[in-house]
């Protein structure tokens, strides 16, 4: 509990103003609380003076206002890819692979101001270079620009009479890195399917090539070998199609089912109804 010397203290000639409410001791027995106080001792005249000491109950608190965050945002996230239409052809002219998708890169690099970040970016169809190579067993696509080079390997199995994704490489300059990014894998087995077909995958996938650096494709159809008349053969699905098509079916199948179990127990019921009434 407050003695008065320190909750009343004003300057000589100056109005001492308390609007919040303060508890002053006057003995052990008896506290003396006060509010909305406006008081002067020693006046000089018959007013209040308008200079005022005010109570620190009153004055204003300071507050420490918080330093300005330095959270830096994300880098926007591109739109889809546009589909591109890209063809490899032999000495001969003749088309030995033959791709339409849409690529996104996603690469993790230093910035030039020596932070790692990760960055999407699409390639777009008309500002991209094709050229790439025709084999029996190996194939090649390679897509270029001003700031990237990325090239596809495909390789066959002549005893599974499979062909598959085999290798990817990247190097890439975009104008926020501070050196030339590369990046490959040479040991991949990816978008497998049987020789004489083509490889079609609507839904988005992500190829995983190294901790940074993968490949998100977009409406995908893919053939590197065997191809007929310069047109993709036959399409064998990817398992992420086939799996949203087969979750349609199962819920269907299911509602089908319900709607029979319905009616049978519809029919059971009617026909016990009618086994309860007799002739007279």
């Amino acid at each position: 509990m407050a003695s008065v010397s320190e909750l009343m203290s004003a300057r000589l000639n100056s109005t001492y103003r308390c609007v919040s409410s303060s508890s002053i001791s006057l003995s052990a027995a008896v506290n003396l609380t006060l509010s909305g106080v406006q008081m002067e001792a020693y006046m000089s005249s018959a007013n209040l003076s308008a200079d005022e000491s005010v109570c620190s109950a009153d004055q204003p608190s300071t507050t420490v206002a918080p330093p300005p965050s330095t959270t830096t945002s994300p880098p926007p996230i591109p739109p889809v890819p546009e589909r591109g239409n890209y063809s490899v052809t032999d000495g001969n002219g003749t088309v030995c692979v033959l791709a339409l998708m849409g690529l996104q890169l996603n690469i993790t690099h230093t910035t030039t101001q020596n932070q790692s970040v990760s960055e999407l970016m699409n390639l777009q169809p008309n500002q991209t270079t094709v050229s790439g190579s025709c084999g029996v067993t190996e194939s090649s696509l390679r897509l270029s620009d001003e700031t990237t080079n990325l090239t596809f390997s495909f390789t066959m199995n002549s005893t599974t009479q499979k062909y598959y994704l085999s290798a990817v490489s990247v190097s890439a300059l975009w104008p926020d890195m501070s050196v030339v990014f590369e990046a490959g894998n040479t040991s991949l087995s990816a978008l497998q399917c049987s020789v004489g077909r083509s490889y079609v995958c609507s839904a988005q996938q992500m190829l995983s090539v190294t901790p940074v650096f993968s490949i998100n494709t977009f409406r995908l159809q893919l053939q590197p070998f065997n191809i007929t008349a310069n047109r993709f053969s036959t399409a064998e699905e990817c398992r992420v199609d086939q799996e949203n098509m087969l979750i349609p079916i199962i819920v269907g199948a299911a509602l089908a089912g319900l709607v029979l179990i319905v009616l049978v127990a519809y029919l059971i019921g009617r026909k016990r109804t009618h086994a309860g009434y007799q002739t007279i």
